[in-house]
């Protein structure tokens, strides 16, 4: 906001960057501490530490380019200023309503994050609704609330989530524990609407608040400042008459539709019982004989011992062969339903040179504004990457696995309200470390569930403990990249992103920790 008056005081807080080198070394630290007492961890050496960041990019790489062409993409779309001109003219239909966008909005996220685990592909979001914020007269803050918090009380409240609960419940399945997803679905919902309410309150008290008086922003000078820089185009537009021209009208609506898909490409449709994208699908099977010959041949160079056969083996191995993965499949190769994030690269990468096409844009300018917009996201995905080493470091040393166990006995034969809480908070500290749900579920379900099943509890409910407690850290913690990118593109460091969110993430475990106690003790 070009009229926003400045804070009194100039705040230095540490970077993204300095908080989660600390978290790194943190990490390190106590796996030697640990490892001195059990050899179940072993301690990080200085080379673990060094190359923590490098593992990280290298495990994170699937996101990281994907943020990287979304620059550049919408690097394009700035160029053809539809994007700005588009928020102008949506501000003053609005006629000073902007408000009524934050529960509409966070509502739309919350269920994208509830159904198909919206995280990573909100980032796009933040840099749009942190530009159409500043222009009704909030700030980047306010824009980034309705990213983070919305997606994020989604994913709190898993229903079929197939990266939380579905994995989770695959997990104590595979264990041979039944899971009634009836009572997922119920908690879920549940949980997902009471957090809901309770971040849309939150995130409308404060935008009024900076409605009504610019200076009580959280924002420092400098994150001000830099958001100006950044966003500061589409605030000026606001306050202009503008028309949008038949090219930019395109632009918009090709824009629209990219974001429209790749949240439609994510949602898996299969296993809700929706197979349009794949009605035409079709595979065969084919059978290959296989001799005691092939498999030494096969296996001789693997690191699993020497293979010895005697006497004639024969065996036929079976495989399926895919002809045709649907129609919806003719541009990736990948049905919609089934897409990531190496399709939605691929997505984002065309569209950005059909909107550089329709927008009039040269081809010296396309390739250069793609460049541009690729490099304006380097420090975003420098943190996605940072972030990642750490979860790395803590599954390489074993880390995560020691205290989940240690936990897991000091919570046996307790009653039902210490066992809902305790576990409550150990799903809470591990997730500030693997901010991964799927990682996650999939490390402690095994454990945990048939703990909760020996107990006497319903081992849905240690589901929804596990979905609630990971779904509120990944609101703060430092090692989710998509949070720590989505920030940055916003403007916002991290610390004061914090000193908004911890009230909010309170209230919502308070809350969480009622329902699922009540539930571990009436189920």
């Amino acid at each position: 906001m070009a009229d926003q008056a400045q804070p009194k005081k100039k705040r230095e807080m540490l970077t993204s960057f300095s908080i989660i080198f600390i978290i790194l070394a943190a990490v390190c630290l106590i796996t030697v501490a640990v490892a001195g007492t059990t050899e179940a961890v072993t301690g990080a050496t200085l080379g673990d530490f060094m190359m923590a960041p490098a593992k990280g990019f290298a495990d994170a790489i699937d996101v990281c380019l994907f943020v990287m062409v979304l620059g550049g993409f919408l690097g394009i779309v700035n160029k053809t200023n539809a994007l700005n001109d588009g928020i102008a003219v949506l501000v003053r239909k609005m006629g000073g309503n902007e408000i009524a966008l934050i529960p509409i909005l966070m509502g739309l996220f919350a269920i994208g994050g509830s159904t198909y685990g919206m995280c990573e592909e909100t980032v796009g979001f933040y840099a749009l609704l942190s530009a159409t914020m500043m222009a009704a007269g909030f700030d980047t803050l306010t824009g980034a609330m309705m990213v983070l918090l919305g997606a994020g009380v989604g994913c709190l409240g898993s229903t079929v989530n197939p990266f939380a609960t579905g994995v989770a419940s695959a997990a104590l399945t595979s264990a041979g524990i039944k899971v009634d997803q009836s009572i997922v679905l119920g908690i879920g919902a549940t949980l997902a609407v009471v957090s809901y309410l309770i971040a849309v309150i939150f995130t409308i008290q404060y935008a009024k608040r900076v409605k009504a008086d610019p200076s009580r922003t959280l924002l420092s000078a400098t994150e001000l400042a830099n958001a100006e820089a950044t966003y500061g185009a589409a605030s000026e537009e606001a306050n202009k008459d503008v028309k949008l021209t038949g090219k930019q009208k395109a632009v918009l609506g090709v824009f629209a539709a990219a974001f429209i898909i790749m949240v439609i490409s994510f949602v898996p449709w299969e296993d809700l019982g929706v197979n349009v994208f794949v009605s035409d699908a079709a595979s065969h099977e084919e059978v290959t004989k296989v001799t005691a010959e092939d498999l030494t041949n096969t296996y001789k160079d693997k690191k699993i011992g020497d293979l010895a056969f005697t006497g004639d083996v024969e065996a036929e191995l079976t495989t399926s062969v895919t002809d045709n993965a649907g129609w919806s499949s003719f541009l990736t190769g990948t049905p919609l339903g089934q897409w990531y994030f190496a399709e939605s690269t691929t997505w984002f990468l065309l569209l950005a040179i059909v909107i550089g096409v329709i927008g009039g844009l040269s081809e010296h300018e396309i390739v250069n504004e793609f460049m541009a917009g690729a490099g304006d996201m380097m420090s975003v995905v420098m943190i996605i990457a940072l972030s990642r080493g750490v979860s790395v470091v803590m599954g390489a040393t074993g880390l995560s696995e020691y205290v989940l166990n240690a936990a897991a006995d000091a919570l046996a034969g307790t009653s039902g309200v210490v066992f809902c809480i305790g576990s409550y908070l150990l799903y809470f500290l591990l997730s500030f470390l693997i901010p991964s749900t799927s990682g996650m579920a999939t490390v402690s379900m095994p454990i945990m569930g048939p703990l909760a099943q020996q107990l006497g509890f319903n081992p849905a409910v240690m589901i929804m403990i596990f979905s609630a407690a990971s779904g509120a850290v990944n609101l703060i913690t430092p090692t989710n990249g998509a949070i720590m990118g989505g920030l940055a593109l916003s403007r916002i460091e991290y610390a004061t992103w914090v000193k908004f969110a911890l009230k909010v993430v309170a209230a919502i475990a308070l809350a969480s920790v009622v329902i699922l106690t009540i539930a571990m003790m009436v189920l």
